[in-house]
């Protein structure tokens, strides 16, 4: 039987827990958020053992995310400028853990440096992928996109333009559920495995949404999620620290 689940933790604007060894260094730059609305049994079966989908009323989400990862440094080490230098465009589901932590899930992740996309598949069984990449700003608009190279679907493609709005004095509940995620959760082996990170609350900013044209959430398993997102959202970005992986004993 599988362990009981204890109650989800709060959602926190501010880590809830430290990260005492740094495993990873980086900046999330320049990112824009867009959720979509979704019934928690139709993310269910993509969690990887131990998760849970995470909830708000009784609704999950979906979120496709891109950004600028910038300068990611191992082990204290300064970040790398090229290497570590990259767009990246996710996609990614809401979870929580049977010790009530809250994460997110990666379905894919698209990043133009092939080397980090083979560390990170390789190293952490996270489903990096391949791809031409490109993000543009023009005063307030910014355009993110990107088209799949390897592995497939090859040609699998973004392309995200919004218009950056004020900054966002308070965020409202759902807005800290969907962008302060401590953690992610994976699954190595079939054992549960969690991933803590740490950054200083995001500063957050509307945004208007003036062209998307995607199929990332199809090839992530997730067809007939479209229209309009339900949320908007950006970042000028934060610095970030990932802890040591965090495992549990595996369900049974």
């Amino acid at each position: 039987m599988i362990q009981p689940f204890a109650p989800p933790e709060p959602v926190t604007a501010e880590p809830p827990r430290p990260v005492r060894t740094t495993l990873l260094t980086q900046s999330w730059l320049d990112l824009t958020f867009l959720h979509w609305a979704v019934e928690p049994e139709r993310v269910a079966p993509l969690l990887p053992a131990g998760a849970l989908p995470d909830t708000v009323d009784g609704v999950s989400y979906v979120g496709l995310v891109a950004f600028r990862m910038h300068r990611i440094g191992w082990l204290g080490l300064p970040g790398l400028p090229y290497l570590g230098t990259f767009p990246e465009t996710n996609v990614r589901l809401y979870s929580v853990d049977r010790h009530g932590r809250r994460g997110v899930v990666f379905r894919s992740l698209e990043a133009s440096r092939l080397l980090p996309v083979l560390a990170a598949r390789i190293g952490f069984r996270l489903p990096y992928v391949w791809a031409r990449m490109a993000i543009d700003r023009a005063g307030d608009t910014v355009t993110y996109t990107s088209s799949r190279r390897w592995p497939g679907p090859r040609g699998a493609r973004s392309r995200i333009t919004v218009e950056v709005g004020g900054a966002v004095a308070e965020p409202t509940a759902l807005e800290h559920f969907l962008t302060a995620r401590w953690g992610l959760h994976n699954a190595v082996a079939g054992r549960p495995l969690y991933l803590p990170n740490v950054h200083p609350r995001w500063p957050l900013h509307r945004a208007r949404l003036l062209d998307l044209d995607e199929d990332l959430l199809a090839a992530a398993g997730l067809p007939g999620i479209g229209g309009a997102p339900c949320s908007v959202l950006y970042s000028p970005g934060v610095p970030v620290r990932f802890g040591r992986p965090l495992r549990a004993p595996a369900a049974r």
